[in-house]
């Protein structure tokens, strides 16, 4: 089954950027219109965040999040089976490299964090590949085991390697923050039990993962948000890297509600990018949390 799966994806990892976009964007046409229950996923999050100015706005992202959603989804066969050159040449433009500059000059441990945004592991070999040390990225192992080697054999080549979104895979990653490597973390999924804290993400409670921050706030650590933009028509990638706006100050849901403000920035910039169809909202805070969150939005509004 791996061995069948590799080939599939690299046969269509073959085909040229244009041609897989045209293609992500029929079969997000069919997404659009025939998976009812992930169309309303989508709908329901994009409604929350209030960014679509009127309902047919909102329709229209809704479309287009599709359309991207799928295309995120075939670029995965590049990201896991091209050349990591050939990835490095479909990125046309890069913004905000020194800052990653500013670090390595400094000697300390980069902390790169993206959000389910745009192309984030096309985005992530891109990265690798530039900087003058190994790249650790933290990942959610799939429900397929079969999967998972052929994701992880495309991620864990070259200068880059993967550590499981566990107890173990956050030491390796302290490792190697410590060491003054890079590494990369997806702050936006939703935590298992007790791992998390109850914070607002567009106004509404989400079950908000307290790893970044606290990564973040380690000793000798820069913590940077990054983006792998998807250019129109086929064109390739922008990566786009800006420092983290506001002050951690150690408090679990100050720092956790910090992050949630700076992927809600980061999604505002690229709408259509982000992963809606992600269930983000799951379970329901405590009364008191829920208190708070209302609180946070008045003082949001």
């Amino acid at each position: 089954m791996q061995k069948l799966v590799y080939f599939i994806f690299a046969l269509l990892g073959r085909i040229p950027l244009p041609w897989l976009h045209t293609l992500s964007n029929l079969l997000g046409w069919l997404s659009f219109h025939l998976a009812k229950s992930e169309r309303r996923l989508i709908t329901q999050n994009v409604h929350f965040s209030k960014i679509a100015a009127n309902d047919q706005d909102e329709r229209a992202l809704v479309r287009a999040i599709c359309n991207e959603t799928m295309k995120g989804g075939l670029e995965l066969t590049i990201a896991w089976t091209r050349s990591s050159q050939h990835i490095v040449s479909l990125f046309k433009e890069v913004h905000g490299w020194e800052h990653i500059q500013a670090a390595i000059s400094q000697g300390k441990g980069l902390l790169l964090i993206t959000p389910h945004l745009g192309s984030y592991d096309l985005a992530g070999r891109f990265l690798s590949e530039q900087l003058p040390f190994p790249l650790t990225a933290m990942y959610r192992p799939p429900k397929l085991s079969w999967l998972e080697k052929v994701m992880n054999s495309g991620r864990e080549r070259d200068n880059g390697y993967v550590a499981p979104a566990n107890k173990q895979g956050v030491k390796q990653i302290v490792r190697a923050l410590k060491a003054g490597e890079a590494t990369i973390v997806l702050p936006d999924q939703v935590p298992k039990a007790g791992e998390g804290v109850w914070v607002s993400f567009f106004q509404k409670p989400a079950y908000t993962m307290t790893l970044a921050s606290r990564l973040a706030n380690m000793t000798n650590v820069v913590p940077l948000f990054f983006c792998g933009e998807r250019l129109p028509h086929g064109r390739g990638f922008a990566l786009h890297i800006a420092p983290l706006t506001g002050e951690l100050n150690g408090d679990k849901s100050h720092d956790a509600q910090i992050i949630n403000d700076n992927i809600e920035d980061w999604v505002r910039r690229f709408p259509a990018q982000y992963l809606f169809g992600y269930n983000r909202f799951k379970g329901k805070p405590p009364k008191n949390q829920a208190n708070r969150n209302e609180l946070h939005q008045m003082h949001h509004d």
